[in-house]
């Protein structure tokens, strides 16, 4: 199966919270999780198999998951090696603002994307008329 299916089985559950797949030495969040993660860390995000995902190293696990503690986002690690098995699990219950911040990273991520789209319009243009 497939880590991208994987990731949405696991999330049909767990849909308010952010997911971490640890693949070797790295740690991956997809869809909605991404933004989140890259909204706090300006990580970059990656289109991948239909979905946006972004990835960092296992040395700041420790920084991501103080961050998502400190505003009171809900997470859980699952493991590939182990078989999706979910390793931890931080749920604040009805104090979770993973909606919240959501909201916030979609919409600045969003504006990202479109003044990238528009950087690259103007550099293509440019380098149209200077041929």
């Amino acid at each position: 199966m497939g880590i991208i299916t994987m990731v949405k089985n696991i999330k049909q559950i767990h849909d308010k919270e952010v997911l971490f797949i640890k693949i070797g030495k790295f740690y991956y969040c997809y869809g909605r999780d991404s933004y989140i993660i890259s909204y706090f860390f300006d990580y970059k995000l990656n289109f991948v198999e239909n979905t946006y995902s972004c990835g960092f190293p296992s040395q700041s696990l420790s920084k991501v998951l103080s961050k998502l503690e400190s505003c009171k986002i809900s997470y859980l690690i699952a493991d590939r090696k182990d078989n999706y098995e979910i390793d931890t699990h931080e749920n604040f219950k009805n104090l979770n603002n993973y909606e919240k911040y959501y909201k916030k990273a979609k919409e600045e991520i969003g504006l990202k994307i479109r003044i990238e789209k528009i950087r690259k319009y103007l550099l293509k243009t440019m380098d149209s008329r200077i041929l």
